[in-house]
């Protein structure tokens, strides 16, 4: 499955409950990057992101840990949020990998360093480290290509096509999932989604190569790359690349320096 070159949905700190099929709701975005020889494109208008003091490296080890903060974007009202802080990325120690309390995707921000985090606080709040019920089939469906059902705002079914990266770390009963309609890194509880008929894998094509086997044109030492594109105003949007997927070598997590949202793409090699 090519996860590049594909329309993706952004949403600002107002990202709806992708279950309560309020998805429409999110902004349609376009833009132009080239890694290498691949191309990925999404349409969205740039966001200022702003820089801040570096954070103190005497600060506690917040990983595992919930939260709190206020929010404040521009002339917008403040909004309240809790969430779980599930890692921190190595390549860059200030920037941290949040699940928010009925938010589906995963986001990426510098909570020590951002401004428009207000009011930082560490819970006491245990976090529920439920063990996967089912070890074999969280096994089968890491790597796979898979047809996920949701139901729409009128109980309609609404499949999205897929592919499931990982198991989520601290809340381990939880699956990182991307989307070719939408490649930013989301997390579900998939193996109830898979007993209950919602999730269905994907026969793999003949082409496919073994999961052992990168394939061909899998581009190494990535992590830690700044990449960079052309909008289509002439502006320029920068990014890192900062996680490779075990489960598919192929496949990297991209955070934008003007967005939150962790973005999924394959960079295998295109021979044009």
């Amino acid at each position: 499955m090519r996860l590049g070159a594909l329309q993706c949905r952004v949403a600002g700190m107002k990202t709806p409950h992708k279950k309560a099929a309020a998805r429409e709701q999110t902004r349609e975005a376009v833009a132009h990057h080239h890694i290498g020889s691949t191309t990925i494109k999404k349409k969205k208008a740039a966001q200022k992101r702003q820089r801040s003091r570096p954070s103190s490296r005497s600060r506690r080890n917040i990983v595992g840990c919930r939260i709190s903060h206020g929010w404040k974007e521009g002339d917008e009202p403040i909004t309240q949020w809790k969430g779980t802080v599930l890692d921190q990325v190595p390549i860059n120690p200030s920037l941290y990998l949040v699940k928010y309390d009925g938010i589906d995707c995963v986001y990426g921000l510098e909570l020590h360093r951002d401004e428009r985090i207000l009011k930082l606080k560490i819970l006491p709040d245990k976090v529920s480290f439920s063990r996967v019920s089912d070890v074999r089939l969280a096994d089968t469906i890491i790597g796979k290509a898979v047809e996920h059902m949701f139901e729409g705002e009128h109980g309609s079914k609404d499949e999205w096509r897929g592919m499931v990266l990982a198991q989520a770390p601290i809340m381990n009963a939880w699956f990182y999932i991307t989307y070719e309609k939408d490649p930013v890194l989301y997390m579900y509880q998939l193996l109830d989604d898979y007993k209950e008929g919602d999730l269905r894998i994907m026969p793999e094509s003949s082409a496919s190569p073994p999961a052992d086997r990168e394939p061909e044109g899998v581009v190494d030492g990535l992590i830690g790359k700044h990449v960079e594109y052309t909008k289509e105003d002439g502006s320029k949007r920068t990014g890192k690349v900062i996680h490779q997927v075990k489960a598919k070598p192929s496949v990297y997590f991209i955070k934008f320096d003007d967005d939150f949202h962790i973005y999924v793409y394959d960079l295998v090699k295109k021979n044009c």
